[in-house]
């Protein structure tokens, strides 16, 4: 597997500076800079670690445009508007639904709340490591059967988007890890994703893996692409048997299918 950021285009590249990624929305960009410099998008802080790396991760509803700044020792400041690629996500509109199945009931809306936490924690790791450098793999192979940023319109009220890639695989087929990295969350029956298994790939990028039926990993265990970490399922609140694939830089949705590339044939 060649490496993450060999695969990915520079489009900013000026002494003392490179970023290199996807500058669109669900998109990833890594940045070079000076160690000690800081970083901010749009006024907010950007995590510079001590060799200089950084991370930048734009969501599924990014605007169009971006200021990037840094801010080097001894030098002049550096301000650019980053052009951030659109794209067209699928809407649909079901109606007629029973209200149960739009708003779910007081108590289970607690328990989601509560384990939501959960996974939010997970995702807030922060180790200085770059396992996310070594590129990311397929964790399955299989028909798409969802993508990254679709949304349904129940009974006129717009539901979270889907912020995943689901394959759709008969159940008890092998997961494997798309990268290497530490298991940070293993939850085998949260109410919406079911068995629920996150990995940790360094300086808070992650991947989730929900609607599992057996997960074949520990928190806090290693592991490396291609080893098995889990088995797909239908649990939660899934309609039939598929991996749901999530990435996230920190609180950021990412989508999976712009770091793995186009799904391997056969």
């Amino acid at each position: 597997m060649t490496t993450l950021w060999a695969c990915l285009a520079v489009f900013v590249s000026v002494p003392g500076l490179i970023l290199e990624g996807q500058a669109t929305q669900g998109g990833l960009v890594h940045g070079q800079t000076t160690p000690g410099a800081a970083v901010s998008l749009d006024g907010e802080s950007v995590r510079v670690w001590p060799d200089g790396a950084f991370l930048i991760g734009f969501g599924r509803d990014a605007p169009a445009e971006a200021v990037l700044k840094v801010v080097r020792p001894g030098e002049p400041v550096f301000k650019q508007t980053l052009s951030i690629g659109q794209r067209e996500f699928r809407v649909q509109r079901i109606d007629g639904l029973p209200a149960s199945r739009v708003t779910p009931p007081p108590e289970v809306l607690e328990r989601t709340s509560r384990e939501a936490a959960r996974v939010r924690a997970a995702r807030e790791t922060l180790a200085d490591r770059t396992d996310y450098a070594e590129g990311f793999a397929w964790p399955l192979t299989g028909r798409i059967s969802g993508v990254y940023g679709s949304q349904r319109i129940l009974n006129g009220e717009p539901r979270q988007p889907h912020y995943g890639v689901d394959v759709a695989r008969p159940t008890g087929t092998v997961v494997t890890a798309p990268a290497p990295g530490v298991v940070t969350l293993v939850e085998p029956d949260l109410y919406y994703s079911g068995g629920t298994l996150i990995i940790d790939h360094g300086r808070g990028l992650s991947s989730s893996f929900i609607h599992l039926s057996e997960i074949l990993v520990e928190p806090g265990q290693r592991v490396e692409t291609g080893d098995a970490i889990a088995k797909v399922g239908a649990t939660g609140r899934a309609t039939g048997p598929h991996l749901d694939w999530r990435m996230n830089l920190g609180p950021i949705r990412l989508d999976p299918a712009l770091l793995a590339g186009p799904m391997p044939s056969g």
